[in-house]
């Protein structure tokens, strides 16, 4: 056997020393030459690779030929026939094809293979063993080369196209098989090898082809497939990995119009997602397409194919990249929309539950969280509302203008945010009401202490173009109810804040003993229209009397609300509320006409009286009101003094110069001015140098307590001496007894009004009331402190309390 396997080998390994040898090895040359350019070439990214016959040309060399000729005959064909590709694919080409001749060649010496085989047995299975070796050492030696080239795994390389590679051996096999006998039997019959090679050839070539485009349309319905999302980042990562894989390239590129954006990367990566204009990673040759539709409209983007070499797409390649960038261009346009779509949701969304001015939270936002909190109260702690309103923010929208209230309500919202937690949620309920819920408080005694700070982030003057402006802010707190839910905290919130601002409070909590008011309060305001459009609101008078004589020298008109199902309401009950709405100008024109058709009245009786009406602070603050006033005054054929303003002081509107501009017109044309309520903690004696007043007004409370009180005696001659100081007039409100009266006389006040003289009273019995008098007397409510004549003791520097009012005053002797 070793002798035999000997022979063998020295036979394989002759040189040539014939002409027959000589041919032999041309023909085996040639034939490898042709088996190398006869190929089915398959792209790979920027690389061809081929597939050819180059296995059956070595099969039929080595089976009649020493494998050493067949080894150097298949190195030259291979090279002749790879002359045209680049250096380094040429020599693997060669190397790779002479590897598998030289191992085939192997497999027949060790067998001890003679040309030609005494049997047909030892023919088939030489040849097919050589060719199984041939076989398996190409795929060993190709299939990892492909396998880098196109990014894929060897494994899955290895299984790709298994069957067609399968078929390819087997009709290779066969043909080297066929080529064989044909040659054992007659050379000949060897005329028929080249068609029947050609047809198979073609026939293979077919298949290969007709596979890859199969597989091809497979990977791009999958893609089209894939791309069918409404997420743009999914859409573009896969477009970008699944088209490297589809189009076999080295690097895609989509970029969008819309917004500038670009995306790289290969098979299965994303190497760049950022704004368009970068550097690509692969240099070398691009294939733009842009994105369009069938439809022909604008383009979204473009997409680019790039190849490190050369490419040029065949014509299917062209169609199926056409399809992709239509399908793709599609689904960018569908997640393009259904993300401005998605955008609007969201706006809509966050615009119905936030406050467009400020952003934050709106009332309907603040329901849905309070309620959601309500429910889990027991678990996250104590859960309390609090209510701010701007108090005369108003009158920052009047005097400065309404986009001057805007940034000062942004401002504030900035402050209130700021200043919470990061549980608590701040809300504006509209116009210039905030609203905090306070969340997972240890203890409801805390709810007061945080209102009291957001409170005071508000006490620091706004900057408003290089004006410091001052924001007082009334609040009410409350803590969540047993049962109601949200809505009755937000009710009870809202009562304890008119509580705090009818106490003159900075902050007030909720108590349920003063709910009712409060309650009725809320619904009269929205009665408010109809009793100004019914003319609902009515004005009684109540006298001003002189102390001394008992005779009225003037009156005061007060307004009453003559409610169809509540009754009467007094003005403590709904004057905030009417400042509040924007009735307030209709409200002032029907309690000022209704004061001077009464004062007409009386003078036609013979009753020349002034009548002091009450005027908001608000009134002040519009420009137009001194016109109004007077063109009534001017309607009623009335002279200006014989009208009395009464004033209630505010330090917010005294910094205003248009309350300043208001009030000198209205003087300048003789209306004269009273502050009310003076003493009492509204007023300030830094206002009576602003105000231009006539009259001050002592304060009901300091008259009830000066007979137990010397504080409030004290305050009452105070004002008195203050009065006579600055030459004003000084009145006293609520005088209830004789001893009252008698008191303020001796102390030098003059003019008093009060129940002990009368009550309120509509005009026409206010009429009646000074026709019928006292004591045969009319015009007046009470007898004289002392008889005509009579010597008494004055307080000095008693002055006239009215002008022509010399023959009433006591008269001292010489």
């Amino acid at each position: 056997m070793v002798e035999t396997t000997a022979v063998a080998i020295a036979v394989a390994t002759r040189l040539p020393t014939s002409l027959n040898d000589v041919a032999m090895l041309v023909m085996l040359t040639f034939t490898t030459f042709v088996s190398t350019s006869t190929k089915a070439r398959v792209r790979i990214r920027s690389t061809t690779h081929s597939i050819s016959w180059n296995e059956t040309a070595i099969i039929i060399g080595v089976a009649i030929a020493p494998t050493s000729w067949v080894v150097v005959c298949t190195g030259l064909g291979v090279a002749l026939g790879s002359v045209k590709l680049p250096a380094i694919k040429m020599a693997f080409n060669v190397g790779k094809n002479v590897l598998v001749a030289g191992a085939a060649g192997l497999v027949l010496v060790s067998m001890g293979w003679s040309w030609p085989p005494a049997e047909v047995t030892g023919l088939v299975v030489g040849v097919a063993l050589a060719y199984l070796a041939a076989a398996l050492l190409d795929d060993l030696l190709a299939i990892p080369v492909i396998a880098l080239a196109s990014g894929t795994r060897i494994s899955r390389q290895f299984r790709s196209n298994l069957d067609l590679r399968l078929t390819g051996f087997a009709v290779r096999f066969v043909v080297a098989l066929a080529t064989l006998v044909i040659i054992q039997a007659d050379t000949r019959l060897l005329l028929a090898v080249p068609p029947l090679v050609v047809s198979l050839h073609l026939a293979y070539s077919h298949r290969i082809q007709t596979r890859t485009e199969q597989q091809a349309w497979q990977r791009l319905a999958r893609t089209t497939d894939a791309l069918n999302s409404v997420d743009l980042d999914k859409v573009l990562t896969t477009a970008v990995t699944q088209a490297a894989e589809l189009f076999s390239a080295d690097e895609v590129e989509i970029e969008l119009r819309d917004g500038g954006r670009s995306v790289r990367g290969g098979s299965g990566t994303i190497s760049y997602d950022g704004p368009a204009g970068g550097p690509p990673t692969v240099d070398g040759s691009v294939i733009p397409i842009p994105l369009e539709g069938h439809d022909r409209g604008p383009d979204v983007g473009v997409l680019r194919l790039r190849f490190r070499g050369p490419v040029r797409l065949s014509e299917r390649e062209q169609y199926t990249l056409r399809t992709f960038a239509s399908a793709l261009c599609t689904a960018v346009r569908n997640a393009q929309a259904y993300a401005e779509l998605a955008r609007v949701a969201a706006d809509h969304a966050y615009a119905a539950t936030h406050d467009a001015l400020t952003g934050l939270a709106n009332r309907r936002h603040l329901l849905d969280q309070g309620s959601a909190q309500l429910e889990q109260r027991h678990a996250d702690g104590v859960t309390a509302l609090a209510l701010i309103d701007l108090n005369h923010f108003k009158e920052i929208n009047d005097t400065l203008g309404h986009a001057a209230g805007d940034r000062v309500l942004v401002q504030v919202a900035a402050r209130l945010r700021d200043a919470v937690q990061a549980d608590d949620l701040v809300a504006r309920l509209g116009g210039d009401e905030f609203a905090v819920l306070l969340r997972g408080l240890p203890a409801p005694a805390v709810a007061a202490h945080r209102a009291e700070s957001l409170l005071a982030v508000l006490h620091e003057p706004f900057d408003l173009d290089g004006m410091r402006i001052s924001v007082e802010a009334s609040g009410g707190i409350a803590t969540a109810p047993t049962h109601g839910g949200m809505a009755e905290l937000l009710r009870r919130a809202d009562v304890a804040m008119y509580q705090a601002k009818r106490n003159a409070q900075r902050l007030a909590s909720y108590t349920p003993g003063r709910d009712t008011a409060d309650l009725g309060r809320l619904t009269l305001g929205g009665d408010l229209p109809r009793a100004v459009a019914d003319h609902e609101f009515a004005v009684d008078f109540q006298p001003i009397v002189d102390l001394g004589t008992g005779e009225v020298v003037s009156a005061e008109a007060l307004t009453r609300w003559h409610h169809p199902t509540n009754g009467t309401v007094d003005p403590g009950r709904f004057l905030s509320t009417v400042e509040r709405s924007g009735l307030l100008p209709a409200f002032a024109d029907t309690v000022l006409d209704q004061a001077l058709v009464a004062l007409v009245s009386w003078r036609e009786a013979g009753f020349d009286l002034p009548v002091a009406v009450n005027v908001s602070p608000r009134s002040l603050l519009d420009a137009r009101f001194p016109g109004s006033v007077l063109a009534r005054l001017r309607a009623h054929d009335l002279p200006p003094d014989r009208l009395m303003l009464e004033l209630t002081e505010n330090l917010t509107l005294s910094q205003l110069d248009v309350v300043d501009r208001v009030l000198g017109r209205l003087r300048d044309a003789g209306v004269r001015l009273a502050l009310d309520d003076f003493g009492t903690g509204y007023s300030s004696l830094s206002l009576l140098s602003r105000i231009p007043v006539h009259e001050i007004k002592i304060d009901r409370t300091f008259v009830t307590d000066m007979e137990s009180s010397a504080e409030a005696a004290a305050v009452i001659r105070s004002t008195l001496d203050l009065g006579r100081s600055l030459d004003l007039d000084v009145v006293a409100e609520g005088v209830e007894s004789e001893p009252q009266r008698r008191a303020l006389w001796e102390l030098g006040c003059l003019a008093g009004q009060g129940h002990l003289f009368a009550r309120p009273m509509p005009a026409d019995l206010f009429l009646a009331t000074l026709r019928r008098g006292t004591g045969g007397r009319p015009g007046h409510l009470a007898p004289p402190l002392h008889d005509a004549g009579a010597v008494i003791r004055l307080a000095p520097g008693r002055r006239q309390h009215h002008r022509n009012r010399t023959d009433r005053l006591p008269h001292f002797p010489a």
